[in-house]
């Protein structure tokens, strides 16, 4: 024991809204990582801490996670360690998963069971790359779809509520750090002052179309009505186009998870993927597969419905699921049957089972 208080751990930057840091949090439970193994520190992006000169010193790209870990050789005791930064989602999990395994010489305190989430075969690993860049793709992109998540003066209006605070936040921070700069209280590099002013830019943007929510279109100054008319553009534009995603999702999972009956990390990011969606779409933690998929579909529109191909029974069975008394006959799509499946993971249920984000 006194021999491990001097081994250096990994640090995980979150934030506990963040739908990709949800990844990562996933993995560290599936792969049974013990509590003291990885320091956990939130970066609060609401309050835009993730724009602080430090932070932008382990992820110039200001987003979380980053996962910073000691290098392997600089872990004996009498080596001062040495440290790097992993700032991808897909590199951070895939290093959790190689981290703690039979083969990893990792320093762990943990007993758990700590499953393999890679692919078994170059097939499933070629599905699996498949969906995670579909989840990560523009098309999908899950914050852009955060911003744009009102289609009516209705929807904009409550939207705004929600939003306005956020990015007034981020806003405030951005706005100090540049005066900070210019007076010369801090130190920073051109190019940090130029993607702290066009992040600025970008929260000015959604603040003035958001401020004028309470507007009818006739208050609106003229500026002010081509800025909501091109708002709602990029959100039609945006849910129209996840008919394609949620579709090809469901023709490529296996079911009930993504390569069938075995969790893998691309159920990982699917989940932290399917939430965000969810939550958008107005559902909640407690909503069943059928429930939670059918408020995407309707959030949708235009009547998009998912495929219901997929047998009820199968996918208990294959996720080691009780029948719950389920007809032999009754039929859902995928991507509810993958919902069932990790609500019902400790991992779903640590991370989201409060509140989807």
């Amino acid at each position: 024991m006194a021999e491990a208080a001097h081994v250096p751990k990994a640090a995980l930057y979150y934030y506990h809204g963040s739908v990709w840091a949800s990844v990562p949090l996933l993995a560290l439970e599936e792969k049974g990582y013990g509590s003291d193994e990885v320091d956990l520190k939130e970066v609060d992006i609401a309050k835009g801490e993730n724009f602080m000169p430090s932070y932008l010193r382990l992820n110039p790209q200001a987003t979380v996670p980053t996962l910073v870990v000691p290098l392997q050789k600089t872990l004996a005791p009498d080596i001062e360690s040495r440290y790097k930064a992993i700032q991808d989602t897909k590199a951070i999990v895939e290093f959790l998963d190689k981290s703690r395994s039979s083969q990893s010489r990792t320093h762990t305190t943990s007993s758990a069971p700590s499953p393999a989430l890679a692919p078994a075969t170059m097939a499933f690993s070629t599905l699996a790359h498949q969906i995670v860049d579909l989840v990560h793709s523009d098309a999908a992109d899950p914050n852009a779809l955060f911003y744009t998540n009102a289609r009516s003066e209705g929807e904009l209006q409550a939207h705004a509520k929600r939003l306005l605070p956020f990015l007034h936040g981020r806003r405030e921070t951005l706005s100090k750090l540049l005066e900070e700069s210019e007076s010369g209280a801090i130190q920073v590099s051109e190019k940090t002052k130029a993607f702290w002013e066009l992040k600025k830019i970008a929260a000015d943007n959604f603040i003035e179309v958001f401020q004028d929510a309470e507007k009818s279109v006739a208050e609106l100054t003229d500026e002010g009505r081509q800025k909501r008319e091109a708002y709602f553009q990029s959100a039609n534009s945006g849910w129209h186009g996840l008919k394609s995603v949620l579709n090809t999702l469901h023709q490529d999972i296996i079911g009930p998870y993504a390569l069938g009956d075995q969790l893998s990390v691309a159920d990982l990011h699917l989940a932290a993927w399917l939430a965000r969606i969810a939550s958008l779409a107005g559902a909640n933690a407690a909503d069943d597969g059928n429930t939670a998929v059918g408020k995407i579909e309707a959030h949708v529109g235009d009547g998009f419905n998912l495929p219901k191909d997929f047998s009820v029974a199968e996918a208990r069975r294959r996720a080691g699921l009780a029948p719950n008394s389920v007809d032999s006959t009754e039929r859902q799509n995928k991507l509810a049957a993958f919902w069932d499946a990790v609500k019902e993971r400790p991992s779903w249920k640590k991370i989201y089972g409060e509140r989807l984000h």
